[in-house]
């Protein structure tokens, strides 16, 4: 069983936001983001979209989240 649930994907760019990345610029719903030390991540999500667990997943393992972030 995955130790990620589903999550909007507001909660999850505050997040990100929260521990480290910037928005380094935004076209429509793809953010650019950037991070000291990490390559730069697109995040391409509406802020009311549902984000599930295997996403979940590979944009932690990208931008180093936990669970316990959300």
């Amino acid at each position: 069983m995955s130790q990620w649930s589903s999550a909007k994907a507001k909660r999850v760019l505050a997040a990100l936001l929260r521990i480290g990345w910037t928005i380094k610029r935004q076209s429509s719903s793809h953010k650019v983001l950037s991070r000291p030390g990490w390559p730069d991540v697109v995040f391409a999500f509406h802020d009311k979209d549902e984000v599930g667990p295997k996403m979940l997943s590979r944009v932690a393992k990208r931008t180093g989240l936990k669970p316990q972030d959300l």
